[in-house]
């Protein structure tokens, strides 16, 4: 087990969204999953908890009740070898959650992630700050990232 795990609280769909994320991305799977116990006559049976991994990162999803929802302040970033992924992740995610500025996405169980091909952190850690800042400022007029738009912002005369 890794020392350290992302531990999500979901209200009531943590099988549900475990089972989404993990249709997703390669190399993922469920580990194991834990169920109520018999002394909650309401929820037995039902999912209390599931590890599982997406592309080697081990999580566990928790069905702790409607008490605390996600939020910006933590998100999960992918890193996008080309614009078909992120097209793709951008699809799936968005569907029946919300698009955000700069590649951001909340999907619609409210978990928020960052869907962003490599090639804006190799254009943006450019040594030429001219074209580090064209490509910055081109980024923050999008919401989701648009790979041809972030090269042509880079390559600007």
């Amino acid at each position: 087990m890794p020392k350290i795990t992302p531990f999500l609280w979901f209200d009531h769909q943590a099988e549900e969204a475990v089972n989404f994320y993990t249709s997703l991305f390669k190399n993922s799977k469920i580990i194991s999953s834990s169920r109520f116990p018999d002394a909650r006559p309401e929820a037995q049976g039902s999912i209390l908890s599931i590890t599982f991994s997406i592309d080697g990162l081990e999580m566990t999803a928790f069905n702790g009740g409607p008490y605390d929802q996600f939020n910006n302040s933590i998100s999960l970033f992918v890193n996008c070898d080309n614009q078909e992924e992120v097209d793709r992740l951008w699809a799936a995610l968005s569907e029946g959650g919300e698009e955000q500025q700069c590649g951001w996405v909340k999907d619609r169980y409210g978990l928020v992630w960052q869907i962003v091909p490599t090639l804006l952190m190799k254009l943006m850690g450019d040594p030429d700050p001219v074209k580090a800042q064209r490509v910055t400022a081109a980024m923050l007029k999008m919401v989701k990232l648009d790979c041809a738009l972030l090269q042509q912002a880079y390559d600007q005369a």
